[in-house]
């Protein structure tokens, strides 16, 4: 830029400053703005030299630009040098408003350190204001503030040597290149500004991509999933309810998927099963369970929860995984019917009756001195003799089991309480049976022993148990009977057991000797079924022999 005629600048220098200027702020990227910068310092500012020395993320700065040399660009572009040396540059010199001057006085001391540069030695000046060889001057550029303040943060400086003219830049010149300075700035970041929103744009772009790719994934794995699967909501006062199917799903439970949208699983599962639906954790949780089909029969099948976001803070689902697992159920059903029940009669073996007599006989506190402790606490006898607990209350006086959920009251062998009710088992030997086997053979036996399991089972309620003990033994449980309940059931089941029985094509009979039993609390299932057997051997007995059959 011409000086010799300041304060007065031709046209001709101003529009080109304006030129170099828009171009600066019209480059396309990072790169070509830095360029633009250093290439406008010496096409529009007058100098012969320029170097864009911009700050990196750790703080040093590197030479990003070069102009006005080829052999100094390609020696020193690249390059970086340590914020230390350059903040000690910066507060050296001469200070023109934001510019930084050091003469070729002070200049040498800087010679050595690790900021790249590029000189040539020369004379000594031959007036005052004549230029050095050797002389600098720094333009620091700052982010954008306040017009022609520095308060910003240092994105860089631009380093400028040789002026055309071979003179120290007047007042026009420093103020051109301060404000060059103050605008390069601008243009750096907001070139940066653009970058990164660039970066940001061609990654959301890459996301998204990513996201349609995952959600087709997602949608054909689950349209096409050869088993079952479900999206819920989850939570709220919707919880559950049903959002969409896949036709794997409809198809197991014959619904179309319009309909499936209108229940929730808590809807569709067995009544027996709601316990074991509610117990299943919504995060990882499985269960095994009978959904009900459209066709009002119920398929036995395997639920795995697990719970997905619309988004990283968005509403949450719960995609249940559902497998039909009908066939290894019914198998698994099937093994544990043949090992808890009889082949020949399919009522409750030996084993199942024994685990339906415990489960239902309530034990005693088991460890010495717990009733003595209970004592004490009440101040008198809490307990019974059959580890009943009594609770002192006005106006009357409750009994609970405190060790089970499970009370019974063994029936009254005398003439008192003939109200109390318990658990009731009847042993039953068939009379005459073995003359049977013995005439007619082992066929005519089975079919005997079929013929008496099905009028047992016909002649009991519904929740009592009907079990084949063995050979010619059977057992019948029955729970809240009095004695004379207990002996009225015996008589019933004699005499629908002596009717004649079709076996091997000619009609037989049987007799029953029945022995009745009471649970006690604390008794074992062998105590108590060897006590009803005790008294079935003892009513045997008691009857004579030729009436044994007849009842």
């Amino acid at each position: 830029m011409e000086t010799e005629s300041e304060p007065y600048v031709r046209l001709a220098t101003l529009r080109q400053l304006h030129q170099v200027m828009a171009d600066m702020n019209t480059a396309r990227s990072l790169a070509d703005t830095l360029q633009t910068v250093a290439d406008g310092v010496v096409n529009g500012l007058g100098f012969e030299l320029a170097c864009v020395n911009l700050v990196r993320p750790d703080g040093d700065l590197v030479v990003a630009a070069f102009a006005g040399n080829p052999a100094a660009e390609a020696l020193i572009t690249g390059r970086a040098g340590s914020r230390e040396s350059w903040e000690r540059r910066l507060s050296m010199g001469e200070h023109w408003g934001d510019l930084v001057f050091i003469p070729h006085t002070e200049g040498w001391i800087l010679d050595d350190d690790d900021v790249p540069q590029w000189y040539t030695d020369g004379p000594a000046p031959r007036f005052e204001d004549e230029w050095h060889p050797s002389d600098r001057l720094f333009a620091p550029m700052y982010t954008p503030s306040s017009p022609g303040g520095s308060g910003g943060e240092l994105i860089g400086v631009l380093s400028v040597d040789r002026p055309r003219n071979g003179r120290r830049p007047g007042a026009w010149g420093r103020e051109a290149l301060q404000m060059y300075a103050f605008q390069a700035a601008i243009a750096i970041s907001n070139a940066r500004l653009r970058a990164n929103m660039q970066r940001a744009l061609v990654r959301l772009e890459r996301e998204q991509q990513a996201l349609r790719a995952s959600e087709e994934s997602f949608r054909q794995a689950f349209e096409y999933a050869p088993s079952g699967m479900a999206i819920a909501e989850m939570g709220g006062d919707q919880h559950g309810r049903i959002l969409r199917t896949n036709d794997a799903l409809c198809r197991l439970l014959g619904r179309p998927a319009s309909a499936m949208r209108r229940y929730s699983f808590s809807d569709l599962v067995h009544p027996e099963d709601i316990g074991t639906l509610l117990r299943t954790s919504a995060e990882g949780g499985r269960a095994e369970l009978r959904l009900g089909r459209r066709d009002g029969t119920y398929v036995w099948v395997s639920l795995r929860n697990s719970v997905v976001a619309d988004a990283a803070d968005g509403p949450r689902f719960l995609l249940t995984h559902v497998e039909d697992i009908e066939d290894r159920k019914r198998r698994e059903l099937q093994l544990a019917h043949r090992a808890s029940h009889d082949s020949l009669t399919g009522l409750p073996n030996s084993a199942e009756l024994r685990s339906r007599l415990s489960s239902r006989i309530c034990q005693r506190p088991s460890h010495p001195g717990a009733l003595e402790t209970l004592d004490a606490a009440f101040g008198h006898p809490a307990y019974d003799a059959n580890g009943h607990g009594f609770d002192f209350r006005p106006g009357g006086i409750e009994v609970y089991d405190g060790f089970d959920h499970h009370v019974h009251t063994a029936a009254p062998d005398g003439e008192r309480d003939e109200g109390a009710k318990g658990l009731a088992v009847l042993f039953c030997d068939l009379d005459g049976f073995k003359s049977i086997n013995d005439r007619f053979g082992h066929n005519a036996g089975d079919a005997v022993l079929i013929e008496v399991a099905r009028r047992l089972s016909r002649a009991v309620r519904d929740g009592d148990t009907v079990a084949r003990l063995g050979g010619d033994e059977f057992v019948i449980l029955a729970d809240g009977l009095g004695r004379a309940d207990a002996q009225d059931l015996a008589v019933r089941l004699r005499n629908e057991i002596i009717q004649p029985i079709r076996a091997e094509g000619r009609a037989v009979r049987v007799g029953a000797s029945f022995g009745i039993g009471w649970a006690h609390c604390g008794m074992t299932a062998d105590e108590v079924l060897k006590s009803a057997d005790e008294r079935m051997y003892v009513e045997k007995r008691s009857r004579p022999k030729q009436h044994r059959r007849a009842g």
